[in-house]
Formats: structure tokens, sequence, C-alpha cells
């Protein structure tokens, strides 16, 4: 069997259930390929066949470093436990380029993309809000459009981008769209339509924003980049060592000490 072959996962498999950790590889593993909690590994019955063991290995990492801190699962453990030094800031550098290699969804280049292209457009529409009101900032409150736009049911705009509004007693509820404004609302001049769609693209920028914000502390969760870290290694050792050499040269120390205990038997089983 090649390194994906299934001799090779049912090793792991047996490996990690010796050291008496559960495992299960027919749940959907919380909305993951693998997940771990409390002595147990989760591994998704979707997870395609060459992604089982560096998942198995991710989430073996996880018990590894529970044993050395205990309380991973809230504070997100320590460098400085993990690597036994006092000083970790050039391995937590080395380790965030060894996870934007291992797992290409660290580096948000959807969600980046998404943000440029609203970025733009803000700028498209302040530029159209300015040939009018040249005095405006979109940083700011300006009453003269907000007044403008209050003074019509295109206020909803505001705070959403599609609304339902009853109607009275058998008249048909009206459902508006930031789509259709121009079409719903022809009485609104340009500059303030713009002003509604910007509102609205700033909301959105907010949003990507906090999202690449909560994706950025868990990637960069100390358990996650050393688990990624182990993923690495079993998927290009070469390439590990040479983006993280002092962090590679660290582990190997360790490792070879006895200082991730059962990591180390692991890791040369699949060598």
């Amino acid at each position: 069997m090649d390194k994906y072959g299934n001799n090779r996962i049912e090793t792991v498999i047996e490996y990690i259930k010796e050291q008496g950790v559960v495992v299960n590889t027919n749940t959907k593993a919380r909305g993951h390929q693998g997940f771990f909690i409390n002595g147990r590994i989760d591994i998704s019955k979707d997870t395609p066949e060459n992604r089982i063991i560096p998942t198995l290995l991710h989430e073996f990492s996880h018990y590894i470093h529970s044993k050395l801190e205990p309380s991973i699962a809230k504070t997100g453990g320590d460098l400085k436990v993990l690597f036994n030094s006092e000083d970790c800031s050039k391995i937590f550098d080395e380790l965030v380029e060894v996870t934007h290699f291992v797992d290409e969804n660290s580096l948000h280049e959807k969600l980046s993309y998404h943000q440029e292209q609203i970025k733009n457009k803000i700028k498209e529409l302040d530029k159209e809000i300015k040939k009018e009101y040249p005095n405006f900032q979109r940083s700011k409150n300006f009453k003269e459009l907000e007044k403008a736009v209050k003074k019509t049911n295109a206020r909803y705009f505001l705070k959403y981008d599609r609304v339902k509004i009853r109607g009275w007693l058998f008249q048909k509820p009206q459902v508006l769209s930031i789509n259709n404004i121009e079409q719903d609302f022809p009485e609104l001049k340009s500059s303030v339509t713009a002003f509604i769609r910007l509102k609205s693209y700033q909301k959105k920028q907010t949003r990507i924003a906090r999202r690449i914000n909560r994706l950025d502390k868990y990637y960069k969760r100390p358990t996650e980049l050393f688990a990624r870290f182990i993923e690495g290694l079993y998927l290009n050792e070469d390439r590990i060592r040479e983006l993280a050499p002092i962090t590679y040269e660290r582990f190997v120390d360790l490792l070879k000490k006895g200082y991730y205990s059962e990591l180390k038997l692991l890791l040369e089983k699949l060598k």
C-alpha cells in the first residue's frame, strides 16, 4: 500500500486506540474533517481518503498537547509549553508560514478577494455621492442624505438588504430588495440610492473583517499551529524543514527526548 493506503490508515487508528483514545470514523465530526475532545477523536465519514491520516495526526497532536496542557480547549495552549522554551517569537512566525502551506484556507484568499471588491465598490459609490455632496464623508453621519432616506420605506435598507412590509388590512405584504431600489423608489436621487448602497457595502465589509479576524484567531491558536505543523511533517517534511528550521530543530530535539510521548512512535511508524 502507498502512504494513503488502507493498511496505513488502520495502523494509525489501531496505534491511537492503543493509547486509550477513542476513534470514531463514521461521524460528521461537528462539521469538520476531524475533531478531538475529552480523549476522543471523531473523523468525518466524508473525509477524502488522502486526508484521513493527516487529519488523524492533527487530532492526535491535540491529544498529545492536552497531556502537556489539560486546559487547551479553553485557552488554546501556549507555545512556551509546547516547545519548552521561554522565547517562541520566531517559532510563532515559522508556524504561521507552515499553517499557510498546510491549509490554504488560512490565507483567507476568497474572503480577501471579496473584501477588496467591496472596498472598490465603496470608493465608486463615494465618488457618485460627492458629485452632488462634495463635503460627504462616509466615516461620519450625513444628515441631509439620512433625512432623504428616512422619508420613505427605503429607510429599512439602512439596516437590511431585504425586508417584508406588512400591508394594511387586506393589502398584500410588500417585499423590498436593495437590488431593486431604483424601480421601487424612482423618486430618490442617484446620490441617495448610492448612499443607501454604500451603507449596505459598509456592513458587508464589517462582517467580512470580523470573519477574517475570527478565523485568524483560530488558526493562530498555539494548539492549531502545532497540529498543522505535525500534519506538515507527514505531508512534506523537507518543505516544513525549509519553512520552519528553528521550530523543526527544536521539535526534533524534544521528540527524541520523549517530550511528546506517544507521538514519537507514531511518526516513526509513518516514515
